[in-house]
């Protein structure tokens, strides 16, 4: 049976057989039989290699260790709120410091940039998933926006429904508001151009999109 520890684009872990292309976590989530019990457990949210030096892991969601996370692609890893590590990703992870401080000249270090991460991604009030009001025709590729309650896709001039295993159902992209999925300053970081160790697409995108 799959586990729930596949990311949504809306942060939300789902059970499905796919795997993805980017492994991640954000603390530990499970408990001791690996039943999913919290949605954080840390502002520390980060994106991986799905290797990494010869790195084997064992059984998946062993009590009292961080939750494994996987993610379609890098762009549904940014919708959920999460940045490149600074480990295995390190030659990512400074390069999108760089970014980051041209983005806030205030923040310094990964303190600064998963607290200010955090804001934008939960609702400090419910402690659910933020959301924010966007013009469609303004983002970059790779932003997700919530379209008839599915996370879909920005890619050139299409909307690409987002599934676990892949993008389907092209839909044109219109020119009105939206509701914006991935946290604002990650949509700055793919404004600049981003393109990292791990996909920032899934293949199935280009194949949806044509």
């Amino acid at each position: 049976m799959p586990l729930q520890n596949r990311v949504t684009p809306l942060g939300d872990l789902v059970a499905d057989p796919a795997r993805g292309l980017v492994y991640g976590n954000r603390g530990c989530l499970h408990d001791d039989a690996g039943r999913i019990r919290r949605r954080y457990a840390t502002r520390r949210w980060i994106a991986c290699r799905l290797a990494f030096r010869g790195w084997r892991r064992t059984k998946l969601l062993q009590p009292g260790r961080f939750t494994e996370l996987f993610f379609l692609d890098e762009a549904t890893a940014f919708a959920a709120g999460h940045r490149p590590c600074a480990l295995c990703r390190r030659e990512d992870y400074v390069r999108f410091g760089e970014l980051w401080r041209g983005l806030h000249p205030g923040d310094s270090g990964a303190d600064a940039v998963d607290g200010r991460l955090h804001a934008e991604r939960v609702d400090p009030g419910r402690k659910g998933r933020r959301l924010h009001a966007a013009h469609l025709d303004e983002l970059p590729d790779g932003s997700f926006v919530l379209e008839e309650g599915e996370a879909h896709l920005v890619l050139g001039e299409s909307l690409l429904c987002w599934t676990p295993a892949g993008y389907r159902e092209r839909r044109a992209r219109h020119g009105g508001p939206a509701t914006l999925i991935t946290p604002p300053s990650l949509v700055e970081v793919l404004r600049q151009g981003w393109s990292g160790a791990v996909p920032l697409l899934h293949p199935s995108a280009r194949a949806a999109r044509a």
